[in-house]
């Protein structure tokens, strides 16, 4: 019987949380990304604008087109592709903000597979 009184009281103190979710704030401006990959912590740099980002992975820079879904959704497609792997465009979906930072999710175009990270932004 309390098994059944305490799972409506947690439904109802989820329910009420509210994550913070501004992500309008974080739609131009210079961030640093980090992303887990085989157990190491990668940074990614960027500078992104209304049209354009510009992005420094490990000592090179490359720049993708980017068109927003939403408020909280943006596809990036780099510009001056080198291969066919770097012609696929990325969905990124911004999952929830603090004041100067943001979680999301990111993978290509058409597959399930995804990732997650952080970017904070620097000034």
């Amino acid at each position: 019987m309390k098994k059944i009184l305490i799972l409506p009281l947690i439904l109802l103190l989820i329910s009420c949380y509210n994550f913070e979710n501004n992500c309008k704030d974080f739609k131009t401006g210079k961030f640093i990304s980090e992303i887990t990959i085989d157990g190491v912590k990668k940074q990614t740099t960027s500078t992104r604008t209304d049209s354009i980002v510009i992005e420094t992975y490990e000592s090179k820079t490359d720049t993708a087109s980017i068109r927003w879904i939403s408020d909280c959704e943006y596809v990036l497609q780099k510009i001056n592709p080198k291969n066919m792997s770097e012609k696929k465009a990325i969905d990124i979906k911004i999952l929830s903000t603090t004041k100067n930072s943001y979680t999301f999710e990111f993978g290509v175009v058409g597959n399930n597979k995804k990732q997650k990270g952080t970017a904070t932004r620097i000034n």
